[in-house]
C-alpha cells in the first residue's frame, strides 16, 4: 500500500499527528527536526506564517514560485525533507486536509511536498548573507525583492529603473534598425528573413533554473546531436542568467557572443587605416574594404578547438587576444562606428559559425535581440517575456542594491547587517535617481 493509505489508517486509529505522519513518511519520532532546513536560517518568530499555508487555494498552491535551487523539480529529494514534513504537519494539523484534496487527484505526494516547501520558503522570507549577495544570481534578486517589495522607496526606485530600461531598449532597437537597414541596402542580408516560430515563455514567478528546464524539455532530443538555440527578450527578463543555466545543464554547450567579432573587425579596420596613414572614419569603411576585412576573419576548428583567426598582418586567434589586443583603447572607442555599419556582416558570420559548431555536435546558445537573431536559422527559438513589466525594474533595482551593499559588508555579516546595508544602498541610490 502507499504512504498515503498508511497515513489514512493511522488517522483512523487516532495516532498523534507527529507519530502517524512520521510512520507514513518513514521518519523516526525520536529525532528533533525543525519544520524547515536550518540552512534556510529563518527564526521561530516566522512560524505563524507556515500555519496559513493550508488555507491556500488549490490553484495558488500549484502555481507557487520556486526560490531555491533545492526545490527545483529536477533537484527535489523528498527523503531529505520528510522529517521537516512531519514537523510541519505537527505545526498545522489542517495541512492533512490540503494533502487529501491534492493527492493523488492533482499531484503526486512527492510533488505536493515540493510545492508545499516552496510555500514554506516564501513564507519564511529571506535570510541575507554576504555570500548570497556575492552570488548575484536570480536567488539573490528574488530575495531582495521579497524583502523590499512593500517598501515605497523601493517601489518608486524600481519604477524609475523600469522606465529607464524601456527607454534604453527602445534606443538600442533604433540603432539596430539603422544598422540592419544599411546591411539590407548593401544586399548583405534580406529585408525579411524566414523566421521560424518562436516559443514565448513568461518568466514571472519562475527561477532561472525553472526557465532553463522548461526550455530543455521543449528541445527534446536535439541537444544529443547538437543544435543552435536562440534566446531573445528585452533587458531584465533574465536572458543572460538563463543562458548560463542552460550551458551548465546541456552537453557540449557553448555561448556565442558577437562582441569579440565586432572587436576583431574593428582591430582590422583601425590597423588598415594606420597602415594607409589615414584617419579612421565611417567614410573609410567602404563596402569594398569591409568585404576585404571580413575575408581576414576565419572561424573554424584549429588544433581541435573552435576559434576565430585574425589575419590582416596579425595572425592571431581571438582566444589568445580577447583580453589584451582586443581590449586596447584604439579598438574600444571605435567599436560603435564599426558596429553600426557592419551589422549584416557580423550576423552572417555568427550564423555560419553556429552552423559549424552544431554540425560538430555542439549546442550553441545565442542570446540577444530579435532584430539580429531573426537572421539565424534554427527551429529552436525562444523569447523570455514578463507579463508584469514592473518586475524588470525590481530585478535591476535589486541587482544595484546588492552590488552597492557588498562594498561595506564583512565576511561574517549577520542577516540584520546585510539588510541594513541593502536599505542604506537603496536610500542612497533613490536620493540621486
Amino acid at each position: 500500500d502507499t504512504p498515503l493509505e498508511r497515513h489514512g489508517r493511522f488517522l483512523a486509529q487516532g495516532f498523534s499527528v507527529r507519530r502517524r505522519f512520521a510512520v507514513a513518511m518513514g521518519t523516526s519520532t525520536s529525532e528533533h527536526v525543525a519544520p524547515f532546513p536550518e540552512r534556510w536560517g529563518a527564526s521561530d518568530e516566522r512560524l505563524d506564517a507556515l500555519r496559513r499555508i493550508s488555507e491556500t487555494p488549490a490553484e495558488t498552491f500549484l502555481g507557487v514560485a520556486v526560490a531555491r535551487a533545492e526545490l527545483e523539480a529536477d533537484a527535489w529529494q523528498l527523503d531529505a525533507f520528510s522529517g521537516h514534513a512531519v514537523e510541519c504537519q505537527k505545526l498545522d494539523p489542517a495541512l492533512c486536509k490540503l494533502l487529501y484534496r491534492m493527492v493523488p487527484r492533482r499531484v503526486t505526494e512527492s510533488e505536493f511536498w515540493r510545492l508545499y516547501f516552496c510555500h514554506v520558503s516564501n513564507a519564511l522570507g529571506s535570510t541575507f548573507t554576504k555570500a548570497l549577495l556575492e552570488a548575484g544570481d536570480d536567488s539573490c534578486s528574488n530575495a531582495i525583492i521579497r524583502a523590499f517589495q512593500e517598501d515605497s522607496t523601493f517601489q518608486e526606485f524600481a519604477s524609475k529603473e523600469t522606465n529607464g530600461i524601456v527607454q534604453r531598449d527602445a534606443e538600442d532597437d533604433e540603432k539596430l534598425a539603422v544598422g540592419i537597414s544599411k546591411a539590407v541596402a548593401k544586399g548583405v542580408i534580406p529585408a525579411q528573413p524566414p523566421v521560424e516560430p518562436v516559443c514565448r515563455i513568461d518568466v514571472k514567478g519562475k527561477s532561472a533554473d525553472a526557465v532553463a528546464q522548461e526550455i530543455i524539455e521543449k528541445l527534446g532530443e536535439a541537444p544529443q546531436t547538437g543544435c543552435v538555440l536562440v534566446l531573445q527578450g528585452l533587458s531584465g527578463t533574465g536572458k543572460g542568467t538563463t543562458v548560463a543555466k542552460l550551458q551548465a545543464k546541456l552537453p557540449r554547450a557553448v555561448c556565442w557572443s558577437n562582441g569579440n567579432v565586432f572587436r576583431s573587425l574593428t582591430l582590422l579596420a583601425v590597423s588598415h587605416c594606420e597602415r594607409q596613414g589615414v584617419p579612421f572614419t565611417p567614410e573609410s569603411l567602404t563596402p569594398e574594404l569591409l568585404q576585404e576585412l571580413m575575408a581576414q576573419l576565419q572561424f573554424g576548428k584549429f588544433d581541435g578547438k573552435f576559434d576565430t583567426h585574425i589575419a590582416g598582418g596579425h595572425d592571431v586567434y581571438v582566444s589568445e587576444v580577447a583580453n589584451t589586443v582586443l581590449k586596447e583603447p584604439r579598438v574600444g572607442k571605435n567599436i560603435p562606428t564599426v558596429a553600426e555599419i557592419t551589422q549584416g556582416e557580423i550576423i552572417k558570420f555568427a550564423g555560419d559559425a553556429a552552423d559549424q559548431m552544431s554540425a560538430d555536435g555542439m549546442n550553441v546558445l545565442m542570446e540577444g535581440r530579435a532584430q539580429t537573431l531573426d537572421y539565424v536559422r534554427t527551429p529552436h527559438r525562444f523569447e523570455l517575456v514578463l507579463s508584469e513589466p514592473g518586475i524588470i525594474g525590481m530585478r535591476r533595482a535589486a541587482q544595484r542594491m546588492s552590488a552597492s551593499a557588498l562594498k561595506s559588508l564583512s565576511s561574517d555579516a549577520s542577516h540584520d547587517e546585510v539588510q541594513e546595508a541593502l536599505a542604506k544602498a537603496l536610500a542612497e541610490m533613490a536620493s540621486v535617481s
